[in-house]
């Protein structure tokens, strides 16, 4: 089974690659430099290290503090929840040109209450006999 993604954290020593790109808690580029390095300098500030893109060339790491990666991981679960959802729910009515006055009302209302949940709605009218 593949690896789920790991939430955004400190990964502690697991450090699975040799050499990191570092940047400290203020933001600033450190350079490359070796596991080794990352880690005395990790322990120097009582930093953590967290991987912020593993696709880079080599993977950069970030030392943050306790408090800043809290920060961080709130603002990446709202922006997970202001982004929308995959797979959009879509709704389909069907009826006849000749449906009576209270079943086209009552057929309305779903129909709104189906927009206010933020559903696609399709509808359609097949003309009477």
């Amino acid at each position: 089974e593949p690896k789920r993604k790991a939430a955004f954290g400190s990964v502690g020593r697991r450090i699975p690659d040799r050499i990191l790109h570092v940047i400290n808690q203020d933001g600033e580029s450190l350079g490359n430099m070796h596991r080794a390095e990352a880690l005395k300098l990790m322990d120097q500030h009582d930093l953590k290290l967290v991987l912020l893109r593993e696709n880079a060339e080599p993977p950069v790491y970030g030392l943050m503090t306790g408090q800043q990666i809290h920060e961080e991981q709130l603002k990446r679960a709202e922006k997970k929840k202001a982004s929308p959802k995959p797979g959009v729910v879509q709704k389909e009515l069907s009826f006849s040109s000749a449906i009576a006055k209270n079943d086209l009302e009552t057929k309305t209302k779903q129909i709104a209450h189906w927009i206010e949940k933020k559903y696609h709605v399709k509808v359609t009218i097949r003309q009477a006999k």
